[in-house]
Formats: structure tokens, sequence, C-alpha cells
């Protein structure tokens, strides 16, 4: 059964770009956008959940698809946003966007497919209406 979630939490990370997020190409690098994108949805779990919850559950990636739009630049202050739309047995959909509010640019879209494990057993676990509710 799938859940499509009617208005999801947005949640959201400001970022400052920094000389370590710049590539040899003189921009963020690609992997620094992938890793906004993991922090922001730790973040997210950790900011919702209790300690019972995080110490019980651990999410694993499946795939992740990113959409470069734009560059960013040191000095450049984003946001980076996500949320759940869907929520199908053990699995997740999280989506972000990396805006830059100065020239209102989208500069990455992107998604992830999360698949939720129990912390001991790192088995696959059901997504309960307690977590999916949270988001």
């Amino acid at each position: 059964m799938t859940s499509e979630m009617s208005q999801p939490h947005r949640f959201s990370i400001n970022i400052k770009v920094s000389e370590e997020h710049i590539d040899a190409n003189k921009h963020v690098n690609n992997l620094v956008y992938l890793q906004w994108c993991l922090d922001v949805a730790g973040a997210h779990w950790n900011t919702n959940t209790t300690e019972t919850l995080q110490k019980d559950y651990v999410w694993y990636v499946l795939n992740h698809f990113i959409s470069y739009k734009s560059s960013a630049f040191e000095g450049d202050e984003l946001v980076v946003e996500t949320w759940v739309d869907s929520i199908n047995g053990v699995k997740c959909d999280r989506h972000y966007k990396i805006t830059r509010p100065s020239d209102n640019k989208t500069l990455v879209e992107a998604n992830t497919k999360w698949c939720l494990l129990n912390s001991n057993t790192l088995r696959p676990t059901k997504i309960t209406e307690e977590i999916s509710s949270l988001f």
C-alpha cells in the first residue's frame, strides 16, 4: 500500500558556501550537493523523532537521482530543503531542492528512495503510522 502525503512537512537548513566546497572548476563540487541532501535528511529525521526512534531505526539509501541545474560559488548563501512525499511499506521517497535566495535560482533538484531498517537486526521494517505522521 502506498501512502501519498497530502501536504508533506518541509524542512530546511541554510548553507554558506565555503572554500572547502569548491572544486577545480571553481564552483560547488557535485558530491557536496549530494552530501548536503544527506545532511538535511538526517537533520529532518533527528529534529522530528525521539531518541528512542533514533536508537531503534536506521535509514539506508536504495538510490539517488540528482539533477544539477545551476552552479553555486564561494560565498553564496543557499537553502537546502527536503520533504517526504510517499511511503510504501519499508520505503519512502524523499525530495530535495537547493536554491540560492539572492536570485531565486534553483541549483539542484533531487530525490532519494530510503529503506527503514531495524537498527539491531538491520532488516527492513515497515514504516509505521507513528513514523510517517512525523513527515
